[in-house]
């Protein structure tokens, strides 16, 4: 049977690049190490390392016992760390990562529910990108995030994905503009709108920027973007004073601003899809018992809205 102390071995040598250094990192000694590693190599039949003067690195069976072997320890630290939680605390503490957006709207109902179930919530606000990235390196439990068709996030194996809302974005014009009478745009309709001056987002290609920029790139129109901003407050008041239109995702929306309508555009294409990110778990890599309740909880935080 596997020792996890021969995945930390063959973890701390894959970091270090020697069995030396790997030893001083995790506090053994260096026969302490190799008793380990070969160890790990008589139970799958093959080395694991490559050893040379220079130091030691990774053989393909090491490789792929490494891949396995984060998942088991990153498992059994979060198992301790939950159990000590429950133990200490009365909760198991939630690493929760989500758009700015999103907290706004859902976080306060989303954390008093899971605290039902002693879940505590430790929430993070960034940016999607930011927020893949954390999930993947194990640094968030879970991640709300969102992406639009044709422009999904590249998430790594062993991410599960949940949908927990469609979005549909709406377009954001000066309530006297040719269009504000409209009870909502088709593609065609919009597409007249290549000479207005728009504004996006602040982050470099952001999909629901880039599903609106693409739409009238292949109708032949470049657009004349005027403003960047992540604020939609700010974005509101700008087209209230005709400066700009823009796209908003109805989450975001709020109550109706002063000056501006919000139409809903006849397109599947435009709503971004909100979903929530976690590891998977398990021979069903399904996510945790509390991102379950998490998702759940999600779900009807944004039927409350509704």
């Amino acid at each position: 049977m596997i020792d996890l102390r021969q995945f930390a071995a063959l973890r701390a040598v894959h970091g270090e690049g020697s069995v030396t250094r790997a030893a001083r990192r995790l506090g053994w000694s260096q026969p302490t190490v190799d008793y380990h590693l070969k160890n790990l190599e008589r139970l799958v039949g093959a080395p694991v390392l490559h050893r040379t003067t220079r130091g030691s690195t990774l053989t393909p069976v090491g490789t792929l016992l490494l891949e396995r072997g984060q998942e088991i320890l990153t498992l059994t630290t979060r198992a301790l760390r939950d159990a000590q939680d429950l133990t200490t605390r009365g909760q198991v503490r939630l690493r929760f990562g989500t758009f700015p957006t999103a907290a706004a709207k859902l976080l306060p109902s989303v954390v008093a529910q899971v605290g039902e179930h002693s879940v505590e919530v430790d929430a993070t606000l960034s940016e999607v990108p930011v927020l893949v990235d954390r999930v993947h390196r194990r640094e968030l439990d879970a991640v709300l995030v969102y992406s639009v068709p044709g422009y999904e996030l590249p998430f790594q194996p062993g991410i599960v994905t949940t949908e927990v809302l469609r979005d549909p974005l709406m377009l954001a014009l000066p309530d006297d503009h040719r269009l504000a009478a409209r009870t909502s745009i088709d593609l065609p309709t919009l597409l007249t709108l290549h000479d207005e001056r728009w504004l996006f987002g602040a982050t470099w290609d952001d999909p629901m920027d880039r599903v609106v920029i693409d739409a009238f790139e292949r109708a032949g129109h470049a657009l004349e973007v005027a403003i960047h901003t992540d604020d939609f407050q700010v974005m509101l008041g700008m087209i209230a004073a005709r400066m700009v239109i823009g796209m908003v995702p109805r989450l975001a929306s709020g109550p109706v601003h002063p000056g501006v309508v919000l139409r809903p555009i006849e397109d599947p294409s435009f709503a971004r899809s909100v979903l929530l990110a976690a590891p998977g778990e398990g021979s069903q890599r399904q996510p945790s018992a509390a991102v379950r309740r998490l998702a759940a909880a999600i779900r009807r935080a944004v039927s409350e809205l509704e």
